[in-house]
């Protein structure tokens, strides 16, 4: 086809990010994938939770940017194996929080450590000055590619 714009995958951001994000979930998931029986869907969830804020499952979702049906799935075998729980909130009864349990919690003060590892053999190879830039770039980039999340605020 004439005039048609080259694609380079090895050029092209989107795919580079994809790859890259694969790479490093992969890398990070061994640890709890092994040790404890759980998917990424399932890690992301407890990671959220660990900050210490009760979320609906919706709210996880806009927060992850995972689908609803894959959060829900996810947060339902959690609360089979006692990981987390699903409160209703007396303020608001349409509303239903999840929290970790103690089980759950113990999992999440297992696994970041780790995880805090992984991050720093991954930014070992980077100033300073590299890392700080890194994640001001993957900000931007954020705000751009999903204006709407409030996760990604300064």
């Amino acid at each position: 086809m004439p005039d048609q714009p080259d694609l380079r995958l090895d050029n092209f951001l989107p795919y580079r990010l994809s790859v890259l994000s694969n790479a490093v979930s992969r890398r990070i998931s061994n640890i709890y994938e092994r040790e404890f029986d759980l998917s990424v869907w399932q890690w992301r969830i407890i990671a959220i939770l660990g900050e210490g804020v009760d979320l609906t499952s919706t709210e996880v979702a806009i927060r992850t940017l995972m689908d609803k049906p894959s959060v829900s799935r996810a947060a339902t075998s959690l609360i089979e194996r006692g990981i987390i729980s699903r409160t209703i909130d007396p303020g608001d009864r349409r509303r239903a929080p999840l929290a970790l349990t103690d089980e759950g919690r113990a999992i999440y003060a297992a696994v970041i450590p780790r995880a805090l590892a992984c991050e720093r053999e991954l930014l070992d190879v980077l100033s300073d000055a590299d890392t700080k830039l890194l994640h001001d770039l993957l900000t931007r980039l954020s705000k751009i590619a999903s204006p709407d999340s409030a996760l990604w605020s300064e």
